[in-house]
């Protein structure tokens, strides 16, 4: 080999330490994009939560004003935890989910399915169905308790719709239950009535041909396509009925007799009272929401059919 002979066998490994400097910058700039969602996660949630543990592992005397704690560990998790007022509130908070979870989604598919059809003017019933989407939760709340107050509202003297009674302690949480599902409609209504929208026609057709009745289509071609969508929809629904707080406030306050006083409710009852004990409730709430997160996401996930 003569000395003016390039020596080429260099190269590779000179390219070697520029391709993990450019990956290396491509993640410094990746992660600098990430930078701003860190920021406002670390301030907005896991600050919080540091703070809700801290006080939750300790007995604060005037925590507004700068007090002294006492370090109490875990034990004032198995008091409140274990405590009368944590199990009522959860299992009304329970009931409430049964109540409106279920019922939201299978109205939600109900309408849909109605308004999934090409006729003349179903444009009208697919806004109405869909209105509430608009409408908040304080909106929501002041509409139906104008409704169905039993002293001024507009339904007061309907018979059949006498059980819709805020101030009854046997139905009042039914009542706001229902109040939910109405405002929670035009969301589940829009979106399984896209899903269904996106379903090929060619599968409905194929259906047709093979002699589908339309109720067999629904159940072993429509539904079964809709199983990504409705796990989606009860995922959300149980964390919209977990959190529920405005509904309540506005029409029962809790009440009455307490029959209406879920987790959310009663943390925010007594956070100025008690907040070490309100600091372990929103612990068990949260990490009660959590857990049936997940139970929801392995138990129902294996029943959902993907379309390919």
């Amino acid at each position: 080999m003569t000395a003016g002979t390039p020596n080429t066998e260099t190269k590779p490994v000179e390219a070697a330490p520029r391709r993990i400097r450019g990956r290396t910058r491509e993640a410094l700039i990746g992660y600098l994009y990430l930078l701003p969602a860190f920021v406002v996660f670390g301030i907005f949630f896991f600050y919080p939560l540091g703070r809700l543990i801290q006080l939750s592992l300790f007995d604060t005397r005037g925590v507004f004003a700068n007090q002294r704690q006492e370090y109490v560990g875990f034990s004032q998790w198995a008091e409140v935890l274990g405590g009368e007022e944590f199990l009522d509130s959860l299992w009304i908070t329970v009931q409430y989910v049964l109540y409106t979870v279920p019922a939201g989604v299978i109205l939600g598919v109900l309408l849909a399915q109605l308004a999934n059809r090409k006729l003349r003017g179903i444009a009208f019933f697919r806004t109405v169905f869909s209105s509430t989407v608009a409408t908040s939760v304080a909106v929501a709340s002041v509409i139906f308790f104008a409704l169905v107050n039993p002293e001024v509202g507009y339904f007061r003297n309907v018979s059949w719709l006498s059980w819709l009674n805020t101030q009854n302690p046997d139905t009042a949480l039914l009542s706001v239950a229902v109040s939910s599902i109405w405002q929670n409609l035009g969301l589940t209504f829009i979106i399984v009535m896209a899903a269904m929208q996106a379903i090929p026609e060619d599968l409905m057709e194929a259906a047709t041909l093979d002699g589908y009745s339309p109720t067999r289509r629904f159940f072993k071609v429509t539904l079964p396509l809709l199983g990504p969508t409705l796990l989606f929809l009860v995922v959300v629904l149980v964390i919209f009925a977990f959190q529920a707080f405005g509904q309540i406030d506005i029409l029962t306050q809790g009440g009455p007799q307490g029959r209406t006083e879920t987790l959310v409710y009663r943390i925010f009852r007594i956070q100025f009272d008690d907040v070490n004990t309100a600091a372990v409730m929103s612990i068990g709430l949260f990490a009660l929401t959590f857990v049936v997160t997940l139970l929801q996401f392995g138990m129902l996930e294996r029943r959902v059919t993907y379309a390919e």
